[in-house]
């Protein structure tokens, strides 16, 4: 059997991730560039945002950091990171987000040990 499957590398999400130059903002008389390089999407919640058609904003992906850091300082391990109608399962230490649902009517989550409301 022949399957012929294509993944997306860490270094082609990140690239699919990292914002344009147009992102980019003046700081006093710096130029601060907004990345989202700290929060990964796995394979599979990477293939989750494509079949779903979830198109993540720059805002909903800031929101999601600072959710994923917020679940850090609380210690948790498995979080769920809710972002307007969007949920989202972050694997706190690794910083990486595992699935996504854009449908939450009647979703079972298991295996977290809290959830941010973002």
């Amino acid at each position: 059997m022949n399957v012929d499957r294509q993944y997306m590398s860490i270094e082609q999400i990140r690239d699919k991730m990292r914002p344009s130059s147009s992102m980019s903002k003046a700081v006093g008389s710096e130029q601060k560039t907004e990345t989202f390089d700290d929060i990964l999407f796995s394979k599979h919640a990477t293939k989750r945002l494509e079949t779903r058609n979830i198109d993540i904003t720059k805002e909903q992906r800031a929101r999601l950091q600072d959710a994923a850091s917020q679940a850090r300082q609380k210690g948790m391990k498995e979080s769920l990171v809710m972002v307007d109608d969007l949920a989202f399962i972050v694997n706190v230490k690794n910083n990486t987000v595992i699935t996504a649902v854009n449908d939450t009517n009647h979703a079972v989550f298991t295996n977290i040990d809290g959830a941010i409301i973002n």
